[in-house]
């Protein structure tokens, strides 16, 4: 099916528009653990970090990095403030929040916490990745 647009986020809400799909790092990886997640894919911009299913931050690959980390540091003591949406966000808000940022990411977690999902958007900066018009 055809990828959801930018521009087609109408009635959608970031559940409709995100990437249920994704992998998370614990709080207590390591550096090295962190270099290993950001080195096995190219398409990984931001890492979510999560303990049991709840959201505790991210770390952006650009920011880490340009930054000179202690190798005792571990995932929890490299977040940063990163914004999130809820599932029922508008699809719009979403997708501004995620255009805003230089990862075009944006983690997506509900009420209770926990980690759902994230709304990413592609390298041309038209289509939600993981996103397409059946899912919806």
């Amino acid at each position: 099916m055809a990828k959801i647009t930018v521009t087609d986020v109408t009635g959608r809400t970031a559940a409709d528009v995100m990437h249920p799909t994704l992998s998370t790092i614990p709080s207590t990886a390591t550096l090295a653990e962190v270099e290993a997640y950001f080195a096995a894919s190219t398409s990984r911009r931001l890492a979510a970090v999560a303990d049991a299913g709840q959201y505790i931050g991210a770390i952006s690959a650009e920011a880490f990095a340009a930054a000179d980390h202690g190798p005792e540091l571990t995932a929890r003591e490299l977040v940063h403030p990163y914004p999130t949406v809820g599932p029922d966000a508008p699809a719009a808000e979403a997708r501004d929040i995620a255009l805003g940022s230089d990862e075009r990411r944006v983690p997506v977690v509900d009420a209770a916490g926990a980690l759902v999902g994230m709304v990413a958007v592609d390298k041309t900066r038209t289509g939600f990745c993981g996103s397409d018009d059946a899912a919806v």
